[in-house]
């Protein structure tokens, strides 16, 4: 497992039943976590008392019940900066169990010795692409909503990044992968964190147990002769980390050479010592 266990201003303080308990900044949030499956004793206080809890609906959906929390607030990791809001479907615009794959892209693109043109797809709210510009790299940031990529730009305004050179685009990421092909546009290295479900521009059904191969496969396409790296995230608990890894090989090194390695993402409980899983990353170097 790969830990993010380098926050300050983040905490996963317990998880219990279903959800867990985290700190942002100030601020204390319950949210619903399908992973923390176990029932444990809630000895924190902050259980009964937190600034924000998200309760699902039987119906579907769910709501935040309590939100004595500003419309948006920020927080750091290192010498970037996120701005928290709370959104529906309990979300909060980060990922903190991304913050290892932010510390190695910025890892990468320093010592690649030679300037990096970093594609992210899929890319939300911006960590990855701040991340990869605030180490020195070129970016294309690539999302379909709207919403998010104005988000990301705030994100890198409050961090400072206004100024790098990345390229802020709202489309769909297959399509603008075949018109990249078309257009003879490479990069050196790709991000990725795809849906697990979702609905193209003229409807189409994205699975990703269906559409993710083919996809990536499409992707390698927009790499350069000597790419630097690829990361693929995934959030389906049906697709675990070693058929990322066979996938990426099939894909990449055998075209590249290098190696794939893919592992759970995890943050520390500060509870229990122990570690809640979050998904899963592939990583692929030259």
């Amino acid at each position: 497992m790969w830990l993010s266990d380098k926050w300050k201003e983040f905490e996963l303080i317990d998880c219990s039943d279903g959800e867990k308990l985290e700190r942002w900044g100030q601020y204390t949030l319950v949210r619903p976590d399908p992973q923390a499956i176990w029932s444990t004793r809630r000895e924190n206080r902050a259980w009964f008392s937190p600034n924000g809890r998200y309760a699902r609906s039987s119906s579907g959906g769910g709501r935040w019940e309590k939100a004595d929390v500003p419309e948006s607030w920020q927080i750091h990791y290192g010498e970037l900066t996120f701005n928290v809001k709370l959104m529906n479907f309990k979300h909060t615009g980060i990922f903190p169990e991304q913050a290892c794959n932010w510390d190695f892209i910025m890892d990468k693109v320093r010592n690649a010795g030679r300037p990096l043109n970093v594609l992210n797809l899929f890319a939300y709210t911006g960590a990855a692409s701040l991340a990869a510009a605030a180490a020195g790299a070129s970016v294309c940031h690539v999302d379909a909503a709207k919403g998010m990529v104005a988000w990301a730009k705030e994100n890198a305004a409050a961090s400072g990044l206004s100024d790098r050179p990345i390229r802020w685009i709202v489309d769909d990421c297959q399509k603008f992968v075949e018109r990249e092909i078309r257009r003879g546009r490479r990069y050196d290295a790709i991000i990725m964190d795809p849906p697990s479900y979702g609905r193209g521009p003229s409807g189409e059904i994205w699975k990703l147990e269906e559409s993710l191969y083919p996809f990536v496969k499409l992707c390698s396409q927009v790499l350069s002769d000597d790419p630097e790296f690829v990361i693929i995230n995934s959030y389906t608990t049906g697709l675990s980390p070693s058929v990322l890894t066979y996938m990426s090989e099939t894909i990449f090194t055998e075209r590249f050479g290098g190696k794939s390695e893919s592992r759970e993402l995890g943050l520390p409980v500060t509870e229990s010592g122990l570690a809640l899983p979050c998904g899963a990353t592939c990583r692929w170097c030259r």
